[in-house]
């Protein structure tokens, strides 16, 4: 199959998105079968995609990447990966680079200015939240990326005090809105059912998993800041710090019961 004929069936695989899972995995398959030769142009495709299609197709081409991204990683840990990988763009994670290096242009297509952009708004924040906590891409550029959405959802408040005038042509029909009610529903059943699931590395390796009692400590700063990939348990274990609240008295009486508890008054 020439680059011609790649491109036309991916675009016809990305306007047939929608919210099942079969479609996005015929659509990922898809591109990770061609990336050696055809990455730059199916990735032009997605991006292009994102410009030309409604606010629907727009958010089921984010939740295609993640999927792709995830799928990204896996294929890196196959034994062929390395050279699939050297002769391609020169890339190191597959598809993964490509969203992390435009992924503010894909949050801003996805929720464009205005009222268009508030059904995607709470989703495409979930998926970037999610990308953050499994590490998929660098935290610093998804920061940056959940900052432009916060900057959206203010401009929406200040457009909600406004009389609406929306043009009929942004406005989606009731056919339309009971299917993206649908689809929404599928897809928050799905993100609930992977939220649990803690990144693990896709290094390929041989060695066994070993207790966390004997992983290596950082003795220096300078450790911490090495390119060695971040470990699954130190990901875990930033997650929980970030969630977790300063030391009040809320845990001083929850400390005084559990103690009466044990030990009795």
């Amino acid at each position: 199959m020439d680059g011609f004929e790649v491109h036309i069936q991916f675009l016809d695989h990305l306007k047939r998105l929608n919210a099942t899972q079969q479609s996005i995995q015929k659509a990922v398959g898809f591109a990770l079968k061609y990336f050696a030769n055809c990455a730059e142009d199916l990735w032009g495709c997605i991006v292009e995609e994102c410009q030309k299609g409604t606010v629907n197709n727009r958010i089921n081409i984010l939740y295609f990447l993640d999927s792709l991204c995830e799928a990204s990683l896996l294929a890196k840990s196959h034994p062929d990966a390395t050279e699939i990988l050297r002769s391609g763009p020169g890339t190191n994670s597959f598809y993964v680079d490509y969203v992390a290096r435009d992924l503010g242009t894909i949050v801003e297509l996805v929720v464009p200015e205005g009222r268009q952009g508030l059904p995607n708004l709470l989703s495409t924040t979930q998926i970037l939240e999610s990308w953050r906590s499994k590490r998929i891409i660098d935290p610093h550029i998804v920061d940056e990326a959940l900052a432009q959405l916060a900057d959206r959802q203010n401009t929406l408040a200040a457009v909600d005090e406004e009389p609406r005038s929306a043009p009929s042509s942004t406005r989606l029909s009731r056919n339309e809105v009971i299917k993206r009610i649908e689809e929404d529903r599928e897809r928050h059943k799905r993100l609930r059912e992977r939220r649990w699931v803690q990144p693990v590395s896709h290094t390929p390796t041989s060695q066994l998993p070993v207790l966390a009692s004997f992983l290596p400590l950082h003795e220096n700063a300078s450790d911490q800041n090495s390119d060695q990939p971040d470990m699954p348990l130190d990901i875990e274990f930033e997650n929980e710090w970030e969630t977790t609240s300063d030391w009040n008295e809320d845990d001083d009486e929850a400390t005084t019961q559990e103690t009466n508890l044990c030990f009795g008054k």
